[in-house]
């Protein structure tokens, strides 16, 4: 009888499946849980990644400036011990570390938007020929209508949006299908270089210098105004670019899929306008600024354990950028270096070991 009781269920023993159920849901919460704590913390680090190197850009370098002396410098004091310290920082390398911080986020959310809704690594501004839209429409500005203040932004977002229709056209009215807009960008990019090649030899020679410089990308022509311009272009774009954000998961399964998901049949359209715009923005403030937005990406989507992330891939960006600059200014002795050829001689490996990787996953 003690055997039949024993083998009898009782009331927990019933509750069995519902309690396996439970714990099923459970683990299948903190499942979800795990990677976007890891995106949280990853976004932190990088946050502080990028004050650190803002630090670094202002207070060190040929004028060493000290931790202590920095905040009554930006109360705007004079210090009776180094009179000139207000001027340097504060029209010198504050400016420079703020445009290429936030020109930098500029590139890096650009680029993780174009690679992500488009699903593919190389789908980024300064590859498929946005950039140098941009800058051809810049260049042309600067050279023949000697373009200052708000209409240097403006002829560089008209540039980027020409291209954009011009590739939303010959690719047959897609923006969608990432392998075709690729090599269409590629082939538009190559005619944009040719027209910079052909405006340059129109110019005067101080003209081209200065465009050349420009193109190369540089942190030089920093000031407040183009901070001003960049922070309000990038503050009205940022909450464009939040709600887009919501759906970047989802747009990599396809759009048919994400659709059928609940994503907005227009949320990816609207991602790549404000992705244009964005590039637009930060090449008038820099210049091309080579392969940022194409290595944010990739790199905050390795950091966030393979999940994109805008804000993630921006502060990657805006780290790649101050970083770099800062490189260019004091790697070599007696050498300045503009941003651009840094970021340039970091980004063509990387992009080489892209290429191989993406086709290596092709032939598997």
């Amino acid at each position: 009888m003690t055997t039949d009781l024993a083998r009898r269920p009782g009331p927990a023993s019933a509750a069995g499946p519902a309690s396996a159920d439970i714990d099923d849901l459970v683990r299948v919460v903190r499942a979800r849980r795990r990677p976007l704590r890891r995106v949280r913390l990853v976004i932190a680090g990088l946050a502080v990644a990028t004050l650190g190197a803002v630090l670094v850009r202002v207070l060190l370098g040929d004028y060493v400036v000290a931790l202590a002396d920095l905040v009554p410098i930006l109360r705007g004091d004079t210090l009776p011990n180094a009179p000139g310290a207000s001027f340097i920082v504060m029209e010198a390398k504050l400016p420079r570390a703020l445009v290429g911080a936030i020109a930098g986020m500029a590139f890096g959310a650009s680029g993780a938007m174009f690679q992500t809704t488009l699903r593919n690594p190389l789908a980024s501004p300064d590859i498929i020929g946005i950039s140098l839209g941009a800058s051809a429409a810049a260049v042309i500005a600067l050279t023949f209508l000697d373009a200052q203040g708000i209409w240097l932004p403006a002829a560089a977002l008209a540039g980027a949006l020409a291209v954009s229709l011009l590739m939303y056209a010959v690719g047959r009215g897609t923006l969608l299908a990432g392998r075709r807009m690729v090599l269409v960008g590629i082939g538009i990019a190559a005619l944009l270089s040719s027209v910079i090649q052909f405006v340059m030899t129109r110019t005067s020679i101080q003209d081209a210098q200065a465009a050349l410089v420009w193109l190369t990308g540089s942190l030089a022509r920093a000031t407040w105004p183009v901070i001003g311009l960049l922070t309000a272009a990038v503050l009205v774009l940022a909450p464009l670019l939040a709600v887009c954000a919501r759906w970047m998961r989802l747009a990599e399964l396809g759009d048919d899929l994400a659709t059928t998901l609940g994503a907005p049949a227009g949320r990816a359209r609207l991602g790549l306008v404000v992705a244009v715009a964005l590039a637009a923005v930060a090449t008038s403030a820099t210049g091309p600024i080579a392969f940022v937005a194409f290595l944010a990406g990739p790199i905050a989507r390795r950091l966030c354990g393979g999940r994109p992330s805008l804000w993630a891939a921006a502060l990657v960006g805006a780290v790649v950028v101050v970083v770099s600059d800062f490189a260019g200014d004091y790697l070599i002795p007696d050498v300045n270096l503009p941003v651009g050829v840094v970021t340039g001689a970091l980004g063509a490996p990387l992009m080489i070991a892209v290429i191989i990787a993406a086709g290596r996953a092709g032939k598997a």
